[in-house]
């Protein structure tokens, strides 16, 4: 171990972003930097150690990492790769994860195996993939841009750690340490993670970011002053609050922003306990004339029947393990809900998981998400899903048939099962992966539509991101030349304004001093 950690010195420069809480802004603040080094011509790549998210991304080496690692690589202008996200944590529940090493999933783990005191040999083994990935970029990048995970200074996870300090100190890197002020108690979050570290951690932090900064800055001048002071590091920098920063979110789900009198459309998704890739929803949760919101799955349907009922569009998203989301929606009536819905001549979508939830049954003799056994799905298409182990994960391009037209669509699968279609229905996609774009091997088949037309369903994740697609998909639903939003457009403009911003108020000079 100590070996590989001196030569993963070897090569690019490191810099790390460390936050005093979760949210901090760590992976915006990694985003904007990486932007800005690309824009300086500096080959820069992003790096999160260890990542804890259920909103993922598929690479084209046909693995996952968190969304925020897919983010910061287009901020770099480089295609998402696995060495960019090493460990990835996806909760299964409280308690346990299905851990993803190098984009592969290796098990489901309980949360005493992979934290508690007997899991040293785990984490050393997690380690040595995380310093094998590093090596890699290293040679191959001029730096690399880390991102920590929470908190540096949580007691109970300081040993072993390879997320945040533990990972700084193997590999000898700077780092800066961001806190939001929006959040109230900045000054006490600072110098509280400082007081947490060893001597040798807190030498490790060159300089403090304050983030989400709202009013005149002069007022806040006294407290910065107070604060290097006591801390003996620079301020780089008080950044302010962005109004309408829309970038993907890795695991806040992003509510809607207020809309004018404009927004005619009502689309509404079920909130699962266990939602995964709820970024698939940003084109329709920023169109401006969709009243957007999420419905909680865990609340009885009968509480939300007038916000349900007068719904143009219902969607069911893709779920971490849908067997148990089924089961919440069973458990609080939400089947008779969707089922009175449609009768009232609504429009129902599943994507992923909610589109396995859609058919009749839902198998997983090998107890793939959970407990092994069967479950009856809401019977609303005509599939059968049998969870396996492998997942499938890959990057697919092809076209979108529904109304008697098609158009181009192209986005990501993610998911264990595998789903038969039992009747003759015309399959709703016809894809291929995109590493074959240049000649096109076998195509798959996707997705279903109901025989009355109301229901839909299909495994793409990403579908709404282009606009004829997501156009095509909101006639469907009933929607009159909606328009849509071109979301790798907005990505770029809203990358270049993050990082304006960063030019404009942070101390990059002083930056640039201290990686080597």
């Amino acid at each position: 171990m100590e070996k590989q950690a001196a030569d993963s010195n070897k090569g690019a420069s490191i810099l790390m972003v460390q936050g005093t809480t979760s949210d901090a802004g760590k992976s915006t603040l990694v985003a904007g930097l990486c932007r800005y080094f690309a824009r300086q011509g500096v080959s820069v790549a992003p790096f999160k150690p260890q990542n804890m998210a259920l909103n993922s991304a598929v690479t084209r080496d046909g693995g996952e990492i968190g969304r925020a690692q897919a983010l910061q690589a287009i901020a770099c202008g480089i295609a998402p790769h696995t060495d960019f996200n090493p460990i990835l944590l996806k909760p299964n529940s409280d308690t346990s994860s299905q851990v993803i090493i190098q984009g592969r999933a290796l098990s489901n783990m309980e949360g005493q195996e992979y934290f508690g005191k007997n899991a040293q040999g785990y984490r050393v083994k997690a380690m040595t993939a995380v310093l094998d990935s590093l090596s890699r970029l290293q040679r191959q990048y001029q730096l690399v841009m880390v991102e920590g995970a929470g908190s540096p200074a949580e007691i109970n996870l300081r040993e072993g750690d390879i997320a945040n300090m533990g990972f700084a100190e193997a590999v000898d890197c700077p780092v800066i340490l961001i806190a939001d002020i929006d959040k109230g108690g900045v000054f006490a979050h600072i110098v509280g993670t400082l007081a947490l570290l060893s001597e040798s951690e807190q030498a490790r932090i060159k300089g403090v970011v304050i983030n989400r900064f709202r009013g005149d800055i002069s007022l806040l001048q006294s407290g910065l002053d107070w604060l290097e002071a006591k801390i003996n590091k620079p301020v780089l920098g008080v950044l302010p609050y962005l109004e309408d920063l829309h970038l993907d979110a890795e695991d806040a789900i992003s509510q809607a922003p207020d809309k004018s009198a404009q927004a005619r459309f009502k689309v509404r998704i079920l909130l699962l306990p266990r939602i995964s890739n709820h970024t698939d929803f940003d084109p329709l949760r920023l169109h401006p004339e969709i009243d957007f919101a999420y419905l909680n799955a865990t609340s009885a349907p009968e509480r939300l029947s007038r916000e349900l009922l007068q719904a143009d569009l219902v969607i069911l998203p893709g779920s971490k393990s849908v067997r148990q989301d089924l089961a919440t929606l069973l458990a609080n009536g939400w089947d008779s809900w969707l089922k009175r819905y449609l009768r009232y001549g609504g429009k129902l979508m599943g994507i992923c998981g909610g589109y396995q939830m859609l058919g009749q049954v839902i198998s997983d003799t090998q107890g793939v998400e959970g407990e092994a056994g069967e479950s009856e799905g809401l019977g609303l298409l005509p599939i059968i899903t049998e969870l396996t182990p492998k997942k499938r994960l890959t990057q697919v391009a092809g076209q979108l048939r529904l109304l008697g037209a098609q158009t181009e669509v192209k986005g990501y699968e993610i998911h264990c099962g595998r789903s038969r279609v039992l009747d003759e229905s015309v399959p709703l996609l016809r894809l291929f992966n995109q590493a074959d774009a240049i000649e096109p091997k076998d195509h798959i088949l996707d997705g279903c539509l109901s025989d009355d037309g109301r229901v839909l369903g299909t495994y793409l994740h990403g579908i709404f991101d282009q606009p004829p697609a997501c156009e095509l998909l909101l006639s469907w639903a009933g929607m009159a030349q909606s328009g849509a939003i071109e979301m790798s457009q907005l990505r770029e403009q809203q990358l270049d304004r993050l990082t304006d911003m960063l030019e404009q108020h942070l101390d990059l000079d002083k930056l640039k001093e201290w990686i080597r």
